[in-house]
């Protein structure tokens, strides 16, 4: 795949996720999609998708209380990794992930209807069944990388 592409070109357009990472004792928090028509099953971070109107920080602060009903400021946010994901449908998706330096509230299932449950996991061992782009962002994390690429035919890994 050639790097430049002569001629003109659409404006590119992505979802874009903001996720959360908690860390508790070595353990981080994930959430088993249910319901949803997507991933379900799957154990994902608390996460969501950018609305208009709102900077990803304060996605990442809506999506903690939605989802898991912690309260988290956005001075409490630190950016730890950026993924440019692309699915096996050839879905693209960026992935923008914060820790949560601290938090107000006991994370609990905010969304049941959404989610199976709630549950810590070992950081280093997330389940199987994690889904991949957000299991690709935690190693990211772990590695203390800032990007990555995943998914992407043709594209090494960054």
């Amino acid at each position: 795949m050639d790097a430049v592409t002569l001629g003109p070109r659409s404006p590119y357009r992505s979802i874009v996720d903001a996720l959360i990472i908690l860390v508790r004792d070595g353990h981080v928090l994930l959430a088993q999609r249910q319901g949803t028509g997507y991933a379900d099953g799957a154990w994902n971070l608390p996460s969501g998708k950018l609305e208009d109107g709102e900077t990803v920080s304060q996605a990442a602060v809506r999506e903690g209380l939605e989802e898991v009903g912690v309260r988290i400021t956005e001075d409490a946010l630190r950016f730890v990794h950026l993924i440019h994901y692309r699915n096996a449908h050839g879905d693209a998706r960026i992935g923008v992930f914060f820790q949560a330096l601290h938090w107000d509230g006991e994370p609990y299932n905010a969304e049941p209807d959404k989610c199976a449950r709630v549950q810590w996991w070992p950081l280093s061992q997330p389940p199987a069944q994690t889904y991949p782009y957000t299991a690709e962002g935690i190693k990211a994390y772990l590695r203390g990388e800032y990007y990555s690429i995943a998914g992407w035919p043709g594209v090494r890994r960054v």
